[in-house]
């Protein structure tokens, strides 16, 4: 590979690599390419990416993905809402066994982030392209659309849109960062929003779908351990409130009778953290995004609005957590004399993994010599909604220092490999069951 010094991404996967961990069709090498070629689109000075859904950059990477998908030997399709589906017939007709994950990012992601949940799916077919294996049952690679939600403050949108897991009024209430409606969105991506209710799917028609996913924490770090198990997905809810007040210029009017709402705001950002400590242990609330207006430095604030990112692994709870923070957010109006606006944007069903799909990944770990780590996902994931119809299960690569969505993000390419050799193993094992 020529050495780009912009983005060396590539040399770093290769500078330690154990190539005794090629085999079995497996190839390192490719993966360390193929991570590098798609780092390159949408690519930022500081080393991560920008690859917001439905952006033309993340339209490259899908087309990238499907030439790749392509020379694999795999029928390759695309529906109304961006989703690409690669499907390998098996000796048997029935229900597909599928794997995936997606391409889009945060603003200034990293590199693992979705591509190695995709491109270890991909492995998989190139591993048996390569040693002549011809699976059982039909096999899918699904790239999902926008699943970080980096687009409309609403993440899934791809996984929703197949799973019919999206409404029409949700639809009807989706804007992006610059203000355009769903529809229009699509337009400029270049479908519909026919085509993307179109692009509702039987998911029956897939028998179980597994991701693997770098971990976004420290468990298996602190363990030693290259590749974990999830044990069940947090359904993540986004609340989106917005305080209302009176702009005013800011040296004229008096402080007594002012009504700041980011004054308010920032009341009701210090109580935030407290209330998840008195609903469970895996409860978590945050607030990542605010914008004021008219955000003037002489000028007081008329209006904030602010994303609040819930979640638990279980659904009762994480929704008295929701019940808490919206009465929190009108007891703050209130003692302000101010207005509160509170809508959900998202709110998605956590999804436990069933115990034998655990059990049955612990075994193919056990075959690579790796003692099982039980992790629940604290981050949503495309399995979520998949998961309300069908097993999934899930598999954990090792993060550095636990970093994610950010270009420090870093996975080595030993434990990307040998994550791809555990799935590999659990998916042949299921072809047969």
């Amino acid at each position: 590979m020529p050495v780009d010094n912009d983005n060396p991404l590539y040399e770093d996967l290769m500078k330690d690599y154990d190539n005794s961990l090629d085999h079995s069709g497996i190839n390192g090498e490719r993966i360390a390419k193929r991570l590098f070629e798609l780092s390159k689109i949408g690519f930022v000075q500081i080393g991560g990416v920008k690859r917001p859904g439905f952006s033309n950059e993340e339209k490259e990477a899908k087309t990238l993905v499907k030439k790749w998908m392509a020379s694999a030997g795999l029928a390759v399709s695309e529906d109304g809402a961006g989703n690409i589906t690669a499907r390998l017939e098996g000796k048997n007709e029935g229900a597909a066994i599928a794997s995936g994950s997606h391409v889009d990012s945060v603003p200034n992601g990293g590199n693992f982030d979705g591509p190695l949940g995709v491109l270890s799916a991909l492995e998989v077919v190139e591993s048996w392209k390569e040693t002549g294996y011809i699976p059982e049952k039909p096999y899918e690679i699904i790239v999902f659309s926008d699943e970080e939600g980096s687009r409309f403050n609403s993440g899934l949108t791809g996984s929703q849109a197949m799973t019919g897991a999206i409404s029409e009024e949700e639809m009807a209430q989706l804007r992006d960062y610059n203000g355009e409606t769903l529809e229009q969105v699509l337009a400029h991506y270049g479908s519909t929003l026919d085509a993307f209710r179109a692009a509702k799917r039987d998911i029956s028609e897939l028998e179980l779908f597994v991701e693997v996913h770098i971990e976004q924490g420290k468990k298996l770090e602190k363990a030693n351990e290259p590749v974990g198990i999830v044990s069940g997905i947090a359904g993540p809810a986004w609340l989106e409130v917005e305080f209302v007040g009176e702009a005013g210029h800011a040296g004229n009017t008096p402080m007594i009778g002012r009504k700041d709402c980011l004054v308010a705001a920032a009341d009701f950002l210090q109580s935030i953290p407290e209330f998840p400590k008195g609903i469970s242990d895996t409860a978590v609330a945050t607030v990542g995004k605010m914008d004021v207006y008219p955000n003037g430095a002489n000028v007081i604030p008329e209006k904030v609005r602010m994303l609040v990112d819930i979640r638990d692994i279980k659904e009762e709870p994480r929704d008295r957590l929701i019940d808490q923070v919206i009465e929190q957010a009108e007891k703050v109006a209130a003692k302000h004399e101010i207005h509160s606006n509170i809508k959900l944007n998202t709110r998605i069903q956590p999804v436990p993994i069933a115990e034998d799909l655990q059990n049955r990944l612990a075994s193919s770990l056990n075959k690579f010599g790796i003692s099982p780590i039980y992790i629940p996902s604290g981050a949503g994931h495309d399995a979520m909604n998949l998961g309300r119809f069908i097993p999934v299960a899930m598999l954990f690569v090792r993060s550095k220092d636990g970093i994610s969505h950010n270009p420090k993000e870093w996975s080595s390419l030993n434990d990307c490999i040998t994550g791809i050799h555990v799935l590999k193993d659990f998916i042949e094992d299921a072809m047969k069951k």
